[in-house]
C-alpha cells in the first residue's frame, strides 16, 4: 500500500505519468531478446519484424502491467498461493 500511495502521488504530480527508472528501461530493453526468441519459436516473428523498438516495448510493458495487475488483484482478494 505504501508503494501504491507513493506511486499515485508521483503520478498526480506528473499529470498521470510516471517515468520509468533506468533499471526498468534496461529491463524492458533486455526483455526484447526473450520476446523475439518466443515469437520466432511460435512462427510469429514476421508480423513483428518491422516494428519499432517503441512498439515492441509497448507490448512488453502491456504484458508486465497485466501480470502485475493480476498478482495485485489476487493478493487483494486473499488468493495468495501456499
Amino acid at each position: 500500500m505504501r508503494c501504491l500511495n507513493a506511486g499515485s502521488a508521483l503520478a498526480n504530480r506528473n499529470n498521470g505519468m510516471i517515468d520509468k527508472t533506468d533499471m526498468e528501461q534496461r529491463a524492458i530493453k533486455d526483455a526484447r531478446r526473450f520476446l523475439a526468441e518466443t515469437l520466432t519459436e511460435l512462427g510469429l516473428m514476421t508480423a513483428f519484424h518491422d516494428r519499432s523498438a517503441d512498439d515492441i516495448d509497448r507490448i512488453i510493458e502491456a504484458c508486465v502491467d497485466g501480470f502485475q495487475d493480476s498478482m495485485q488483484r489476487q493478493s487483494a482478494t486473499g488468493d495468495v498461493p501456499f
